[in-house]
């Protein structure tokens, strides 16, 4: 890949960014080449591959600033809540190196700016978010296109980001325009997988822009869904209790690993302990296998309406 160094502008997460590099992913926008919250930046890290290379999983933390190494790809800083930056290596492919700018980095730009990232999607639904929360291949990404084709618009695939108001109110923040999709989860929309790229090493997800479904307004948090798989015939739905509740943001929260790394565990307890007081949270159980989105999302609506 042979890398040209502009300044592109954009915005996602309620951060104004400057990059070297582009990501059509993002949302454009105009705005003063100072006036930027996150700035990435293609620099020269050779002199981290070795030592990088000594460490588990190769990570390496120093007080604010983050290191880590993807062979082939680059090798990647975030600092201060404010850079990323980014050292390619020699062929690599760009759309590995955009996967983790927007994926590990910016995890760990949110936990840098004490921003909480829960891995799901979220949707406005009668003007408040709720969030969908799960393992990779738990079906969050389908029930957030089925519930956006019926009107409901999307803030974030992928990466929710969770501020708290003064008053511990659980406010998400819009992230950018675009899903991820499996092939199977296509063909059940109607929708062609050769309108859309495949996901860098991942030739059976792709990504789906859905500009005229997503929400650029920051919306309070009212729920979160918790989607896991079962061996059941059938669609089950429980609240989830107590303790429990804090266990299971801890558990899909984005980039979990790092919280110890950063020094960050009492940090994600209290703000998760803040928060559950002012929501519900529930359990989604559905079949291992078939299309059970429309069971869903007719046990979803019934708690939002006796909800309120």
């Amino acid at each position: 890949m042979k890398l040209t160094i502009n300044k592109f502008l954009y915005k996602a997460f309620g951060l104004n960014i400057s990059s070297d590099i582009r990501l059509p992913e993002l949302s454009a926008v105009l705005l003063d080449k100072e006036q930027f919250d996150l700035e990435i930046k293609v620099s020269d890290l050779s002199q981290y591959s070795s030592v990088l290379d000594k460490t588990p999983l190769m990570l390496l933390t120093q007080g604010e600033e983050f290191y880590f190494k993807v062979p082939g790809a680059s090798i990647f800083c975030v600092k201060n809540g404010n850079q990323i930056l980014v050292s390619p290596f020699k062929g690599c492919d760009f759309d590995e190196l955009r996967l983790y700018i927007l994926g590990t980095c910016m995890g760990a730009i949110l936990f840098q700016r004490k921003i909480l990232p829960l891995h799901g999607s979220a949707l406005s639904i009668n003007g408040k978010v709720y969030a969908f929360i799960g393992d990779s291949g738990a079906g969050k990404s389908t029930l957030a296109t089925s519930l956006a084709r019926k009107g409901y618009k999307l803030l974030t695939d992928d990466v929710i980001a969770v501020n708290l108001t003064p008053e511990n109110q659980p406010i998400v923040t819009p992230s950018y325009p675009q899903q991820k999709l499996w092939e199977e989860s296509l063909h059940k929309f109607g929708m062609s997988n050769t309108s859309f790229n495949p996901i860098y090493k991942r030739e059976k997800k792709f990504t789906v822009p859905i500009k005229s479904m997503f929400c650029e307004q920051e919306l309070q948090l009212a729920g979160v869904f918790e989607l896991v798989k079962s061996e059941d015939d059938s669609v089950s739905i429980k609240e989830i209790h107590n303790l429990e509740r804090l266990h299971t943001l801890l558990r899909h929260t984005y980039r979990n690993f790092l919280l110890d790394d950063f020094g960050l565990m009492e940090w994600h307890l209290q703000i998760c302990s803040k928060f559950v007081s002012k929501i519900k949270m529930f359990q989604i159980s559905r079949p291992d296998k078939g299309f059970s989105v429309d069971e869903i999302t007719e046990g979803i609506f019934k708690i939002v309406e006796k909800e309120g």
